[in-house]
């Protein structure tokens, strides 16, 4: 029986289709999750997803949220998701340099932590864009 995989931002539903297994990143480490796995709830970390479908691979990238795992069905909840191979390498390289060159700048300037926590998870999200085209070739 294979696993439903659901990836959903607050603007859209990224992806949602029946999958062979999962492999995420969360607060506790990378996981994979397979049929008949057990239920679980966590906190997503951004990263790459790997999905296995029938016969391909795809990869994502996806920023902060959550993980739920109950029954054959996989929900992650995330502030952004992207599909590695619909993304521009340029488009990429540019976000990751503004992500970093604001977060050097917050964290000389008076920012307080919650700000800088946000702007390093941004920069986070666009590396694990890098990271998931890589992937994806």
């Amino acid at each position: 029986m294979p696993l439903y995989l659901e990836i959903v931002t607050p603007d859209s539903i990224a992806f949602a289709k029946e999958v062979k297994c999962v492999v995420l990143p969360t607060l506790n480490g990378r996981i994979q999750i397979l049929p008949k796995h057990i239920p679980i709830i966590d906190r997503v970390i951004p990263g790459y997803v790997k999905v296995e479908l029938q016969d391909e691979v795809d990869y994502f990238s996806i920023n902060r949220g959550f993980v739920e795992v109950y029954g054959e069905k996989v929900s992650i909840i995330t502030d952004g998701a992207a599909k590695a191979d619909e993304e521009d390498e340029a488009a990429i390289e540019e976000a990751i340099q503004k992500a970093q060159t604001a977060l050097s700048e917050a964290k000389e300037g008076s920012l307080d932590q919650a700000k800088i926590d946000q702007l390093e998870a941004a920069a986070r999200f666009e590396m694990a864009k890098k990271v998931a085209k890589s992937k994806s070739r």
